[in-house]
């Protein structure tokens, strides 16, 4: 009998490939030009000239540029141990541990961590790394409504009596929409159910709390949470993430991790990118007061204009517009503006809230946020022509 299952899987990339075309969910990889609204370098590290004399100087001084192994073979080197003690200091914490990606840290954090019979809930706008790292957990999960403290506190008390550990997963800024997660009342919740908490700090780093500590310094319960994650590849310019927490938790994930364990670490220079990159973030007060400073005028200026932001509260804002069609069109006029934005659509966001979503730098001024709000005006002015070709092709 011939086999088919090569051909067979042709035909479903090239039908699902269609599909996203007829929906305008097809994406590529084309970079657009102009004042970068797409960029997580929020503190504008990435082109600082004194993180680039930092890399220089460690890769002049390093023995290899390649680790040769996972850390648990022959990867282990001592800038790493170095550089995870700095950032358990930079977080105070008692430890942190180094994963490649901040998509490898919260799989390999909730696959350990959490065991099927235990229960874990969810804020329904988490990022895909938790989710994965959920799915793969076998954990029982509860998906909460965004920030829902009162449902939350519900599905707990109808979960109370399960068997099995309790933990409760949320991002502390949210990427998608800008706010911030109501972690008062989180703390206040799992110290009432016995839940362990666990934080997402990724887009909080380097930009939020003392010193860019993130949300949990700027609370002062860093102590209270199970583990916490700090990616390196946003406000630190770098790559990878630090899960942080206990010695014990520390211990369990090198021996338990999967995304740990089989993974080859990177090369040693890049710790000292890392330790650069966190030195310099701890000194951008004067970068981050200018972030919250556009930020907010950025909302004030769409806002006037009768634009919806959401819950937007940080350097993230997003506008909301619906349908996927009006959402390529208004960043295709943004391009044309000289703005670098893309539209963010399904499944990324929900049917319904497609979006062009401003993700702001140090870097950008007050008259580019102004201008932009000028360009949101003009390229929503020609909405009609949107709503009418999209009447056509329904």
């Amino acid at each position: 009998m011939r086999d088919t299952n090569p051909q067979m899987i042709d035909e479903r990339i090239a039908h699902e490939l269609d599909a996203l075309r007829a929906q305008s969910q097809f994406r590529t990889l084309d970079t657009p030009g102009g004042v970068n609204l797409n960029s997580n370098d929020y503190l504008g590290l990435a082109s600082d000239p004194r993180l680039k004399r930092a890399v220089l100087d460690a890769v002049a001084d390093a023995t290899t540029v390649g680790s040769t192994g996972s850390r648990l073979l022959s990867g282990n080197a001592r800038e790493w141990e170095v550089a995870e003690r700095g950032f358990a200091q930079f977080a105070e914490t008692e430890a942190a541990l180094y994963f490649g990606s901040g998509y490898a840290a919260n799989v390999g954090l909730l696959t350990s961590i959490l065991k099927p019979g235990d229960t874990v809930f969810s804020d329904a706008r988490n990022h895909a790394s938790l989710i994965d790292g959920i799915r793969l957990s076998g954990a029982a999960k509860v998906i909460y409504p965004h920030c829902d403290l009162s449902f939350l506190d519900s599905v707990l008390r109808e979960r109370a009596g399960d068997a099995g550990a309790k933990a409760i997963v949320t991002e502390t800024v949210f990427s998608m929409e800008g706010d911030i997660a109501p972690l008062d009342g989180l703390i206040s919740l799992a110290r009432k159910y016995g839940a362990a908490l666990v934080l997402d700090e990724a887009h909080a780093t380097g930009v939020l709390g003392p010193r860019g500590r993130g949300v949990a310094a700027e609370h002062g319960c860093e102590r209270e949470i199970l583990a916490s994650v700090h990616t390196c590849g946003k406000a630190l310019a770098s790559a990878g993430a630090f899960v942080c927490g206990g010695n014990a938790l520390k211990d369990y994930l090198v021996n338990r991790a999967r995304t740990f364990i089989f993974s080859t670490a990177m090369p040693p220079y890049f710790a000292r990118q890392i330790q650069a990159a966190v030195d310099l973030a701890r000194e951008a007060d004067a970068e981050r007061a200018h972030l919250g400073q556009i930020a907010a005028a950025l909302r004030e200026e769409l806002s006037a204009r009768g634009f919806d932001c959401g819950t937007s509260a940080t350097h993230i804002v997003p506008v909301m517009l619906g349908t996927n069609e009006m959402a390529l069109h208004v960043a295709s006029e943004l391009q044309r503006s000289g703005f670098a934005v893309r539209a963010i659509r399904p499944p990324t966001v929900p049917e319904g809230s497609a979006r062009v979503r401003f993700s702001l730098t140090s870097r950008i001024t007050l008259d580019e946020i102004r201008r932009l709000a000028l360009a949101m005006d003009a390229a929503c002015k020609t909405r009609h022509q949107v709503s009418a070709a999209h009447a056509v092709h329904a």
